[in-house]
């Protein structure tokens, strides 16, 4: 805001500040430090991001003696498994594989070889939950030398792309692919020089760096601590192995809410966010590829991950629905084994912001670059049948069609080079929209998905399937 004559004016740069309301800075505090006080967690600390930036970071409780910081490590657990999904949708976006194809045709001894790259990242394998022998998470990887050591005589409990079962050895798996497609190169410096690197995540590392938290068990009836051992996993790593500062996760939640071309578009974040396996239990919580996906009571759908191993706690998600949400993500990280329900925290930092501060649209712009008349002449009205749609030309000639009024199938639509469009979103997503021409040139009518839409009510010189009455409309039945 701007001060002219005496008189506060807003303007459109208010609308890229990140700067909250002290109320809403109120709030967010305040559920950091119930949550903090109630969970009895040695440490806590809590992040907010806003329109691809922090807004916001709460510090409470010590770490050896003193306040904790936003450069200071915590472990992450499970959070790592959104790192190594992004490394495999790399190798995917550069064709390097499928995420239909078996594990098998890449890794060779793998006792799941059918188990497909699309269903390890989601958990719909039916691989088993933890890894063969003794607690995975609290002894040395050098327990499970190769890849047979990690699963038992049972490696699958469900059957292939039946149902969501959450396998943290399907992901030790992902890690083995990453390092066979990068040619034996560790996975976790890939991620260094692939995605960390370029996304300035300095103090993002498979092993602790100082400064760093200490992890802690809390007596459950006593106000006492207890060290939690911090083992290098080893080939399980790709499930739960890094650490991170709130300065970084701020990054990645800006990531995982807008994609960067460095690292991953914006199509393919949106794909890793879109339900790749039904939601079980009471339908709060479904995955996508490689991301948790949480439905709060109040309808918002949240992206992210959460992580938890021996004395750390930690969660992240970001708002789905920029139209709602503005890109907000909140994150909330503990130094203790339990105890602060840190899931519930995060979401509840950015229903905050999101309630609190309502997204404000950027202002219109007409289209940049010069006009295609022959793309400007396929908006406006079309019927499918005597159902009314609009078709709208939108940035980078990207399609957008809609019903005129009600309920009814909305897409938005990405131009393809052959002159054909591919759905986006909805009931359309993935179908194909083409211009279907007439002997003479002009567009005779709309092909989506073997849909006729013509530009009259079901025109009788278009190609309607079932053909069109001869006798035409009539004014009685």
């Amino acid at each position: 805001m701007t001060e002219r004559d005496g008189v506060v004016v807003s303007t459109d740069e208010d609308r890229g500040s990140t700067e909250l309301l002290p109320a809403t800075r109120r709030e967010l505090w305040r559920r950091l430090a119930v949550g903090q006080t109630e969970g009895r967690a040695p440490s806590m600390v809590g992040a907010v991001v806003r329109d691809g930036r922090p807004a916001w970071l709460g510090l409470r409780g010590t770490v050896d003696g003193a306040m904790p910081h936003a450069d200071m490590q915590y472990r992450i657990g499970s959070l790592t498994k959104t790192f190594v999904a992004v490394l495999v949708m790399r190798l995917r976006d550069e064709g390097l594989l499928e995420l239909a194809d078996p594990v098998g045709e890449h890794l060779k001894d793998t006792p799941v070889p059918d188990a497909t790259v699309a269903q390890l990242l989601a958990h719909s394998a039916g691989l088993a939950a933890e890894a063969r022998g003794p607690w995975w998470e609290r002894t040395p990887g050098r327990l499970r030398p190769g890849p047979a050591d990690i699963f038992g005589e049972r490696p699958r409990r469900h059957p292939a792309g039946r149902r969501y079962h959450y396998s943290n050895p399907g992901y030790a798996l992902l890690g083995a692919l990453v390092e066979r497609l990068r040619d034996g190169e560790h996975w976790a410096e890939v991620l260094r020089r692939e995605v960390l690197e370029p996304l300035e995540m300095t103090r993002t590392t498979p092993d602790p760096v100082a400064p760093h938290a200490a992890g802690w068990a809390v007596h459950p009836w006593a106000d006492v601590l207890l060290p939690e051992p911090a083992e290098d996993t080893g080939l399980m790593a790709p499930a739960g192995q890094l650490w991170s500062t709130a300065s970084d996760l701020c990054r990645w939640a800006a990531f995982l809410a807008e994609g960067d071309d460095r690292v991953l578009s914006a199509a393919t974040v949106a794909e890793m966010r879109t339900p790749a396996v039904p939601a079980e239990g009471d339908g709060s919580m479904g995955y996508g590829l490689g991301l948790q996906l949480l439905r709060t009571d109040d309808g918002r759908v949240l992206a992210g991950h959460t992580g938890s191993m021996p004395g750390f706690l930690a969660s992240l998600w970001v708002g789905t629905d920029t139209r709602t949400d503005d890109g907000v993500g909140g994150l909330a990280l503990a130094n203790c084994t339990s105890g602060p329900a840190v899931s519930g925290i995060a979401a509840d930092l950015v229903r905050i912001v999101a309630e609190r501060e309502l997204s404000v649209p950027a202002p219109w712009r007409p289209l940049a670059g010069p006009l295609d008349e022959e793309l400007l002449a396929l908006t406006g009205p079309w019927y499918w049948g005597a159902s009314p749609f609009v078709l709208r030309l939108r940035a980078d000639r990207e399609l957008e069609l809609s019903p005129v009024s009600g309920g009814g199938r909305s897409s938005r639509f990405r131009p393809e080079p052959d002159g054909s469009w591919t759905g986006l979103d909805g009931y359309y997503a993935g179908e194909t929209l083409r211009a279907v021409r007439a002997g003479d040139g002009s567009v005779s009518h709309l092909d989506l998905g073997t849909f006729v839409f013509t530009r009259a009510p079901y025109e009788p010189s278009a190609p309607v399937p079932g053909g069109v009455d001869a006798g035409g409309w009539r004014t009685e039945g």
